[in-house]
């Protein structure tokens, strides 16, 4: 009876812990098992705490386990090696001595799609895979845990390296965070980025879900502000420019008006249109949470500004009809047949993206506080937002630099047939200020938007958006230098035709 009575007292410690070994699950399991969570960043940070850290019996790209007992750089053979620091070793240990027990490092490759930026806390994996996502290295997040223990504000920060495949990837390093509202965000505070030998390295005071955010686009976070504020006054100086060159052609056209001028105004139209549906999809899409106003505003974004460089093609080809193809250059219903191109390619474009469902909200994280910096409804899919601005705007621009390699040729020709060395200096200043209109009408600025890489691209990121901001008025200044032109030349032929018919009749009553 003894010996039964010691054995329930030594078998009931043991069952409870038993039990909890049995119903505990391995953390290779953990990110599938928090698939159909709400939040599944949280549910994968709480499952992680209490897994069970054996490893599966095939290797798994997607993890890693390997209990340490010291500081030591640790090869994950899976692209990452992770410097562990001491004082983060004794802060999961619980040790303040030199010794300390193994403690578990866990490290888990995880989908990005399980860190989508949303408005809401009830994004899960299966939800609108439409949503904005920042581009993130190898598409993927690195999860790393060091015991059960919440490691934060370390002095001796904890080193992650990613290998860099592409050489020519700019990158900073953040890492999830979670606000009181369970509200995620990609944050850079608490970590420092290095390259070290083309690779980045992470160097955090603290463990949590860790990404390399790839945006070559966006530059530091001193210079956010300075290009924002350019960006709205210019496109709001262009909007009023665009307006007024708009009415003034409509008060002072005549009933058989120029070609021409019926094309600048209707690029001036799609830049009025562009300007606007850019400061509305900026100011709507950072106060409005509506998925559907959001994707509208993209939608038109997009709309216009693809109506915008087809109507600066029209430009070029315009302008190649009257210097290269002089004479035999009438075309039947030539204005109703540009119109149909200048917006009905655009409107077939976008119309073939909205049904795919491209458009969203598209928010950039650069400050150190892991704040929205220019929300804006825009397209999220990065393969169609190349195919469809970058390509097209390249083969605008390269159609209209030839264009215009063609007027400066003209212009020598002429310049060089010319016998009148007076007015010299006054042709060419003529010259040079109607290639600047037609570096402007031509949309010749827009290819700085190639150069917004590399060492100078922050110097040509300013100038491209001084310039696109204020390409409205620009063209309204060449719009009215042109004005005054025709009037003055118009003025001075009808001066010429009076004092032609006085000397005739002085001619007649002599005879």
């Amino acid at each position: 009876m003894r010996g039964l009575y010691y054995f329930v007292f030594w078998i009931f410690p043991i069952l409870p812990s038993t039990i909890q070994n049995e119903t505990r699950v391995p953390c290779f399991m953990v990110p599938q098992k928090c698939t159909d969570q709400a939040n599944v960043p949280s549910c994968i940070e709480d499952g992680m705490r209490t897994c069970l850290s054996k490893s599966p019996r095939m290797r798994d790209p997607n993890f890693f386990s390997r209990p340490i007992s010291s500081e030591e750089i640790v090869d994950t053979q899976r692209g990452y090696k992770i410097h562990v620091s001491e004082e983060a070793l004794q802060r999961s240990s619980n040790r303040r001595g030199k010794t300390y027990k193994e403690v578990d490092l866990i490290v888990s490759i995880l989908n990005e799609a399980f860190f989508r930026v949303s408005s809401s806390s009830d994004t899960k994996e299966g939800n609108d895979s439409h949503e904005s996502n920042p581009v993130l290295h190898g598409q993927s997040v690195l999860g790393v845990w060091l015991g059960v223990k919440e490691i934060r504000n370390l002095s001796q920060p904890v080193q992650l390296r990613f290998i860099n495949t592409n050489q020519s990837e700019n990158g900073i390093c953040v890492y999830w965070h979670i606000d009181k509202n369970g509200k995620g965000n990609w944050s850079p505070d608490g970590c420092k980025t290095t390259m070290d030998s083309g690779e980045f390295v992470c160097s955090c005071n603290h463990l949590s879900f860790f990404a390399v955010l790839i945006n070559p686009e966006i530059p530091e976070e001193s210079h956010i502000v300075p290009l924002n504020y350019i960006s709205y006054i210019g496109s709001a100086l262009t909007i009023a420019f665009t307006a007024l060159m708009i009415i003034m052609f409509l008060c002072l056209r005549k009933k058989q008006c120029d070609h021409s001028a019926i094309i600048h105004m209707q690029l001036s139209g799609s830049l009025f249109l562009l300007h606007t549906s850019f400061l509305c999809s900026v100011g709507f899409s950072g106060q409005s949470d509506i998925d559907s106003v959001c994707q509208a505003l993209g939608l038109l974004l997009h709309w216009c500004l693809l109506a915008t460089f087809t109507w600066t093609a029209i430009e070029g080809f315009h302008l190649y009809l009257l210097l290269v193809r002089v004479f035999n250059i009438y075309i039947k219903r030539y204005l109703l047949k540009l119109s149909l191109v200048g917006w009905g390619v655009p409107t077939i474009t976008v119309m073939i993206c909205g049904v795919t469902k491209v458009y969203g909200k598209c928010t950039f994280y650069t400050d150190k506080k892991g704040s929205t910096v220019t929300p804006l409804c825009w397209i999220n899919t990065q393969i169609v937002s190349y195919i469809t601005v970058n390509g097209y705007l390249g083969l605008v621009m390269l159609f209209n630099m030839v264009m215009l390699g063609v007027v400066l040729v003209k212009i020598h020709k002429l310049r060089s047939q010319t016998l009148q060395i007076k007015d010299h200096r006054r042709r060419a200043w003529k010259e040079w200020v109607s290639i600047l209109g037609l570096s402007c009408i031509l949309g010749v600025p827009w290819i700085l938007a190639f150069s917004t890489h590399g060492p100078l691209s922050l110097p040509s990121l300013y100038v491209f958006t001084i310039l696109n901001s204020f390409q409205g008025v620009f063209i309204f200044v060449w719009f009215l230098t042109l004005t005054c032109q025709a009037r003055k030349e118009e003025h001075s032929s009808s001066k010429g035709t009076i004092q032609v018919s006085l000397n005739s009749n002085e001619y007649v009553n002599t005879r």
